[in-house]
Formats: C-alpha cells, sequence, structure tokens
C-alpha cells in the first residue's frame, strides 16, 4: 500500500508540473488524467509553482477500505478550505464530530497503512480497523503554532460498511490531520503575526515594540482572512507572558467574513465586531499597525489599513508610512556600520552597505586599544559600545564618542581559560545589555539595563547546562542561546519576564529548542524578527549554515553560500544588509547574488548593531 501510495504521489505531482502553466486545478486521485510519459521524481505538487491548487476527489462507489484509507489521506493534502471532500470518508456521525483544525502531525515520509486494511485484508462482520504509522518530525497546534516533535507515530482509525448502501467509510478517528513532511511544506506556509512587548519602549518617543508570533497557516486556503482571524485570536501560548495585543478581548471579524484582500489601489478593509465607543483613537492606530506588520508577510505592496466597525463605520485607518513610526520592530532601522576587531584588537567599523575593503577605529576608547579585546557589541541606535577584553575577563561599557573613558568593568569572570569567560555581549533595543559568564564555578547570565553601571544576575530556572553564547532579540522579548550539556552545543529560544513588581526581578523562562538536528552550534545571530541565522553540525555531519525559525522550524528557501571552519556571523534583521562572518580567510561578507568576498584579513568579531 506504502508503495501504491508513493507511485500515486509521483503521477500526481507530473500532472501538476504539465499543467501549471495552464493554471489547471489538479484534482487527487483523478484517474482519468494521463499516467503515461516521461515523468521525474519529484516532491508531491511543486511548491514553488502557486498556481497550482490540488482538490480532493471523493470516494468511489463499491471502494474497499484500503481504497477509502488512502483517498483520506490524499483529501487531507487538498486545499479544500473546509475538508469538506475529506468529510466524504467518514460516516455522517464522524463527519459531524471530526475537528479537523485541532492539529496538524507531520511525519518524515508521511502516513503508512498497516497491511490488515489494504483491500483483500480482513473484513470481518462489516469492521475493519486500520493503523497509520509513521515517525513524528513536528506538530501544529490549534493556536497555528510549530513545535518540532520526534518518536513513532501510531493512530488506529476504525471503518464500517453500511448494509444498505454497501460503501465502506471511516467512523472512528482521531481529530486533527496528518500528512508528510513534503506535502506539510506545499500546504502550509510560516507567518509572523506581531504583538507588542509588555511594559517596553524605545527612546523618547515612547514607540511599543513589536514582537514578531509566527504562525503555520494553509497558503493556498484564504492565508490573509487565516491570519486575521489568528491575529485577533492573540498570540501563541508559548509567547503570551511577554507580550500584549491592542484588540480588545473578544475582538473578531465580522460574522461570515471571508475572502481578504487589498484592493486594486493595495487598501485592505477589515470589518471587525466593535463599535467606534469602544476603541480609542491610539488604541485603534495599534490594532491597525498590528494587522499592517502581520499582513505585509502575504502582501508585501499593502499600503494601507482600515479598520470598520459594526454598520460599516471606519474605526481608523493606517498607511504604511505611520505604522513604521506608530512601531519599532527589528527591521525596520538599517544599520549604518558594520563593526568588528582589527589584528591589533581594536573596535573598528566600516559603512555597511560599502563595496569597498577599509575600515577606521570607532571612535573612543573602544578603538585606541590597549584591552585586548575579543569580542564586541554595538548599541542599536549605535550611540555605545562593549567589548569583552582582559583575554575574557572583563566588559567594558562605554559611547562611541571621542574623549570617553572606560571606567571600570560592570562584570568580570574567574574563568579559568579565556573560552571559560565572559561570552560576546549583545543589546536590545530598550539598551539593555546582555551577557553571560561561563566560568564553571560560577556561571550565569547577566544584563546591565537601559545604561546602568551595575548589572543584574538573570534567573534561568529552565536552564539544561551552561551557556556558551547570547544573542538577544531586537524586541527584548526573547533571547537565544547556544547551551552545553554532556558534549553538545545546542540552541534554545528562552523568553524574556521583566520585573513585574513582585521583587523576583527579570528571568528567562520556556527556554525550548529551536535547531533540534544540529548538536554542535558553533555560531548564532538574528536574521529577521522571528529568524536566526546559525552555524553548526548534525551528528556525524560536517558544517554548515542555515537559517532556522524561532519555533525551531527550517524555512523554505536558499541556505547562505558554503564557507569553511565559520567562527562567527554576522546578520541583521533588515534583510538588505550583507551576511559577514568570520572564518578562516578573516572578514568575509556575503552580498545579494555574489560570492563570499574577503573584507580583512585579520579582522576577527564581526557584528552588526544589537
Amino acid at each position: 500500500m506504502a508503495a501504491d501510495r508513493m507511485g500515486g504521489a509521483r503521477r500526481r505531482a507530473a500532472r501538476a508540473v504539465a499543467y501549471a502553466a495552464l493554471g489547471v486545478v489538479l484534482l487527487a486521485g483523478c484517474a482519468s488524467m494521463p499516467d503515461s510519459g516521461d515523468l521525474r521524481d519529484v516532491e508531491s505538487t511543486p511548491r514553488q509553482d502557486t498556481g497550482v491548487r490540488v482538490f480532493a476527489m471523493p470516494p468511489a462507489d463499491g471502494a474497499g477500505p484500503g481504497e477509502i484509507m488512502q483517498g483520506f489521506l490524499e483529501a487531507l493534502t487538498s486545499d479544500d478550505p473546509g475538508y469538506d471532500t475529506a468529510r466524504k470518508y467518514l460516516t455522517a456521525d464522524a463527519a459531524g464530530k471530526w475537528r479537523p483544525e485541532r492539529s496538524t502531525t507531520v511525519l518524515a515520509n508521511g502516513p503508512t497503512i498497516e497491511t490488515d486494511c489494504r483491500p483483500g485484508g480482513r473484513e470481518e462482520a462489516g469492521s475493519v480497523t486500520c493503523v497509520l504509522a509513521g515517525t513524528r518530525v513536528a506538530t501544529v497546534d490549534d493556536q497555528q503554532a510549530y513545535q518540532p516533535a520526534d518518536g513513532s507515530y501510531r493512530k488506529k482509525l476504525h471503518l464500517t460498511k453500511n448494509p444498505k448502501s454497501g460503501q465502506w467509510r471511516i467512523d472512528g478517528l482521531p481529530d486533527g490531520v496528518v500528512m508528510g513532511k513534503s506535502d506539510f511544506q506545499r500546504n502550509y506556509t510560516s507567518v509572523d503575526k506581531y504583538y507588542f512587548a509588555s511594559n517596553t519602549a524605545v527612546g523618547a518617543s515612547g514607540q511599543p515594540v513589536a514582537v514578531a508570533d509566527p504562525v503555520f497557516v494553509r497558503s493556498k486556503v484564504d492565508p490573509m482572512t487565516q491570519m486575521v482571524r489568528s491575529l485577533l485570536n492573540g498570540p501563541t501560548a508559548w509567547l503570551r507572558p511577554v507580550v500584549r495585543s491592542s484588540f480588545p478581548t473578544g475582538t473578531t471579524l465580522q460574522k461570515g467574513e471571508s475572502g481578504l484582500a487589498p484592493d486594486d489601489q493595495n487598501r485592505l478593509t477589515v470589518p471587525l465586531n466593535l463599535k467606534p465607543s469602544q476603541v480609542a483613537s491610539s488604541k485603534c492606530t495599534e490594532m491597525a499597525t498590528q494587522v499592517m506588520f502581520t499582513l505585509r508577510n502575504l502582501a508585501p505592496t499593502l499600503e494601507s489599513v482600515e479598520l470598520r466597525g459594526t454598520g460599516g463605520d471606519r474605526l481608523c485607518e493606517l498607511t504604511e508610512e505611520r505604522a513604521e513610526s506608530a512601531a519599532w520592530h527589528g527591521s525596520t532601522k538599517r544599520p549604518e556600520y558594520l563593526y568588528f576587531l582589527d589584528g591589533k584588537h581594536r573596535a573598528v567599523r566600516m559603512q555597511a552597505g560599502s563595496t569597498g575593503t577599509g575600515s577606521v577605529p570607532v571612535p573612543g576608547p573602544l578603538g585606541e586599544g590597549g584591552k585586548g579585546l575579543q569580542s564586541l557589541a554595538v548599541s542599536r541606535d549605535e550611540h555605545a559600545a562593549a567589548g569583552v577584553g582582559d583575554e575574557g575577563r572583563s566588559l567594558y561599557v562605554t559611547s562611541l564618542a571621542s574623549g570617553g573613558s572606560l571606567g571600570e568593568p560592570p562584570v568580570t569572570s574567574d574563568g579559568p581559560t579565556p573560552a571559560e569567560r565572559l561570552t560576546t555581549p549583545s543589546w536590545d533595543a530598550r539598551g539593555d545589555l546582555w551577557v553571560a559568564d561561563r566560568d564553571p564555578h560560577r556561571p550565569g547570565l547577566f544584563v546591565l539595563e537601559q545604561g546602568v553601571t551595575k548589572s543584574e544576575q538573570v534567573a534561568l530556572p529552565d536552564l539544561p547546562g551552561r551557556i556558551e553564547d547570547v544573542r538577544v532579540a531586537a524586541d527584548g522579548a526573547r533571547i537565544a542561546l547556544v547551551v552545553a550539556k554532556d558534549g553538545k552545543q545546542s540552541l534554545f529560544i528562552g523568553r524574556i519576564q521583566r520585573e513585574d513588581g513582585t521583587g523576583q526581578g527579570i528571568s528567562v523562562d520556556g527556554l525550548r529548542s529551536a535547531a533540534p538536528d544540529l548538536e554542535q552550534v558553533s555560531a548564532i545571530s538574528w536574521a529577521g524578527d522571528s529568524r536566526l541565522l546559525v552555524v553548526g553540525q548534525e551528528q556525524g555531519g560536517v558544517q554548515q549554515m542555515r537559517y532556522v525559525q524561532v519555533d525551531g522550524s527550517t524555512l523554505d528557501g536558499p541556505a547562505p553560500g558554503a564557507l569553511t571552519s565559520v567562527k562567527a556571523i554576522a546578520a541583521s534583521e533588515d534583510e538588505r544588509v550583507p551576511l559577514v562572518a568570520y572564518s578562516e580567510d578573516g572578514i568575509v561578507r556575503l552580498p545579494s547574488g555574489a560570492q563570499w568576498q574577503k573584507v580583512d584579513k585579520d579582522g576577527t568579531a564581526p557584528v552588526y548593531p544589537g
């Protein structure tokens, strides 16, 4: 049965390729389409061909249990909005109770049907129990949140034969849907929805900070309406403790609303169940900003969002330009400079978009040398810098202005070797500076809040090992940690819980793995509002560089060009800025559409602001 399903998948994929240019809708399980010709072995329906939509065929008259099961599984991978065709494989009672939206289980190679359910298997007394099996890759829950998973998958489905019609149907099955990884990648897309960091503002303007919350939606099933509904439902459970939404509790789209899309002027109207009296002007602006930031993932040319209430009353309208000034997020500010350490261990900089190789020392004491810097960090506004010197023992913080002084280091380490002392520091948009001490006898994570000269130790109740590297997100609500344990170095993402008046201080909670298949993570950098660039290797593999999402999913698209012996990387939330790395060739960069280029053969520790 598994072989038959794989053969059917290849035939459907080949037909999709053939008919894509004609805009043909592909019917899953349609036997009348031609099966002959020179076929290529491809993964399901090609993901890059957005013009192809897959719809399922209903069960054939007289189909046996195995055929019913196969048709049902194919229907789960179709672009049928409400799984109406999949329900035709169920009895009426089962169809009414089944809740496909509860979860999506992703298997490595798709579900296999155990042999007792194949045509010709045991069908005693008009009743058959079939077993779906496979190897788990991930699950997507009812909040559309992705979570990596492993281990075996095994679920029973029960079929019965209607004594009057003689037709087999499924009358017992678990909620949710199941599919293989290739079908999941074709059917679903990752989209960031946006909320605001709790009790956090940037600069004198007091802008709220936007925090990305990635979810997966079905890419060809009214994705914009799906995303607005998901946004209104609130943040995912993992992120909820550290963010807020400006939408009043209970806000929904107006009843029956679907098919949200911008008009020919790239303006989007969103009808809500709110009255003007319920929405203050400032809150409405924040609500529209959340919608704008969220839907630009799906409609990059979106220019304005208008929120309407009951009766068609306009609540507010927001342009893209006003959204950028209404809230702050990492990708809104392009860095002015790239920073690194030269051969004399001085902090130097060069224009971020420069095509040359010339660099100059930064203003202030870190550009003058004398402290033997090993690593560097620059504040998001590029007004201050922090460097780790004295062979990793001391953290120095100073202004990036001429005539400044270093003063006493606010954090020091007594680790026995440089590799067991202070990590590279990292800044968030609040102006908080983060650094970890790798001293095996007194490890810890420390923060200097908004320019204060005294550090505070951060509580880490769930830490599974010793911190080896730290990168805080621009939003100050999330932090990426490389954690060492039992000879492995793994990447974790945690929530930053701020002081809430209880005297508990700052803590990092909810640690979760972001690259579970990598055993040796050696370098990390934020490369988007919910994306990181990671250097590491799988068990028994070679070093690789790739993008990962904070939820642990791997993004579609090419990885950066191969580069050997990478020791550090620097990326920006602004994707227009070239990637930079420190490798065996010194400092190198990767401009868009080009190969890696040498910048400084003696340079080390490259960073963008952050």
